[in-house]
């Protein structure tokens, strides 16, 4: 059965709606800026078939006594929330599920919220969850989401933490079966520049069919965030929890399929950073990033469309060889280190093939910018950022930084650039990596032709056999 998004269904009408299920009952956890979100249950009436009890641990010593001490001392964290779910889900099942168990879909509802403070030299944010039955006696199910304020006043960032909580709340029970309608469902009542959504992770029984990356691609896609992030294991990740004060290496691509030339330039691309005078190389991670464009682009299969098994295709493999991959609407470079630059002060390196380099100082993308490419360059480079270029072979001949050829009112600035070691070339590649195209490759794959498994590592060209990726196998089933 097909089921309809109702985007005319207002916040105090999802909350009594919940309120007169008489199935759905339990407690809400709340602290900072969540506090409204219990509040909308009570303004719509009918609130005590829902609500088993609300608190507000918000002192640190009664949050440590009550969800345990933190060893970070962080209490807008993921850790947190967590706690807090555990001791108050557990708490319901030991007092009400021997009375009310068998008519029961038991919920605790939990958040912890730092919204602006008075100075406004802070950015609200939180961390809000929900644990949930989806029937009497079953498996709790939970869902984990990490969101930014983006209000420019404390009151319109509580107003957005209660209207966001109750979303939660509707969906999980309205709309647990359908995950995509389930995201879409969260920003109702709000706008993208009030909440910005940028981890969602779906556990539990009910939710076995859910596949957490391509939530974190649908949240990108909405525009619902700029960015997901998630580790070699699959796992959505919180971006500021893993970039914070780190040197961050990005090396960005389409991987489609990631052949020994990709494994190169990651490889020597982080060699060259980590050599860097003013790197840490105990405080280094490296990002592999996947652009929407570059999952849209070359896909004939769907045109313009974002075809999810090939996005999980190309996940899978940089996964497998240990990969942390970052998904974004970052078209231009410049966006993208803004966004880094967000989480840390420390130096970043950003690891790009020679056209690449020739596609940032083509000013035809910078249109849009009052100021132009100089607009564009100064986010891209006054921050601790460099460029590490990988060659490319153009008839039979090596090109990188030092044969870059640009308009004349272009080349002082790029002799700005590299006399101030902004941008440098990677020496220590395989030359024989160069000659290899990606797309040719790939043609070889769905065509099934022989030593196309010589281009790539070992642990890919396997990966690729036994499950079929990229097209392999088609041509035999044609037959």
């Amino acid at each position: 059965m097909n089921i309809i998004h109702r985007k005319d269904i207002g916040t105090k009408q999802k909350a009594l709606t919940i309120n007169l299920d008489t199935k759905i009952y339990g407690s809400f956890a709340e602290i900072g800026a969540g506090q409204d979100v219990a509040a909308h249950f009570f303004k719509a009436g009918a609130a005590a078939g829902t609500i088993a009890k609300t608190m507000s641990a918000y002192d640190m010593i009664f949050s440590d006594s009550i969800y345990g001490v933190q060893q970070t001392r962080r209490y807008v964290s993921e850790s947190r929330l967590i706690s807090m779910l555990n001791h108050e889900y557990s708490l319901l099942i030991e007092r009400l599920a021997a009375l009310r168990g068998e008519t029961t879909t038991f919920f605790a509802f939990a958040a912890t919220f730092a919204a602006l403070n008075y100075h406004k030299t802070n950015d609200g944010h939180g961390w809000i969850g929900l644990r949930f039955q989806m029937e009497p006696n079953g498996d709790y199910n939970d869902v984990i989401l990490h969101v930014n304020l983006l209000d420019n006043d404390n009151n319109l960032q509580q107003q957005a933490a209660g209207i966001f909580g109750v979303n939660l709340i509707y969906a999980c029970y309205n709309y647990n079966e359908y995950p995509y309608i389930f995201i879409e469902s969260l920003m109702d009542d709000l706008s993208r520049d009030r909440i910005q959504i940028d981890m969602i992770r779906f556990e539990g029984t009910g939710f076995a069919k859910v596949d957490n990356r391509l939530m974190s691609l649908h949240l990108v896609k909405l525009g619902f965030t700029d960015a997901a992030l998630f580790g070699p294991d699959g796992k959505n990740l919180q971006p500021s929890e893993v970039l914070y004060k780190k040197h961050v290496v990005v090396v960005r691509g389409r991987f489609r399929p990631l052949i020994n030339v990709h494994l190169d330039m990651i490889n020597t691309g982080v060699e060259k950073f980590m050599s860097e005078p003013d790197v840490n190389k105990e405080n280094v991670i490296l990002i592999t990033e996947l652009t929407l464009q570059a999952l849209k682009e070359r896909n004939a299969d769907d045109g313009a469309e974002i075809n999810e098994k090939d996005f999980l295709d190309r996940v899978d493999i940089l996964c497998s060889l240990g990969q942390t991959v970052l998904i974004s609407n970052f078209y231009q470079y410049y966006k993208l280190v803004a966004y880094l630059s967000k989480f840390t002060k420390l130096k970043l390196g950003v690891v790009l093939g020679y056209p690449n380099l020739e596609y940032i100082f083509s000013e035809n993308h910078y249109k849009n910018l009052s100021g132009g490419i100089l607009e564009a360059f100064a986010t891209l480079f006054s921050r601790a950022v460099k460029l590490f270029i990988y060659p490319t072979l153009r008839n039979g001949e090596i090109w990188d930084s030092k044969r870059f050829s640009l308009p004349p009112n272009l080349i002082d600035l790029y002799d700005y650039l590299l006399i101030n070691d902004k941008i440098a070339d990677i020496e220590t590649y395989n030359k024989n990596n160069l000659e290899v195209e990606t797309d040719s490759v790939l043609q070889m794959i769905k065509n099934d032709s022989e030593g196309w498994e010589q281009y790539m590592p070992v642990e890919v060209s396997a990966m690729i056999k036994m499950r079929n990726l990229f097209g392999y196998g088609s041509k035999n089933e044609q037959l």
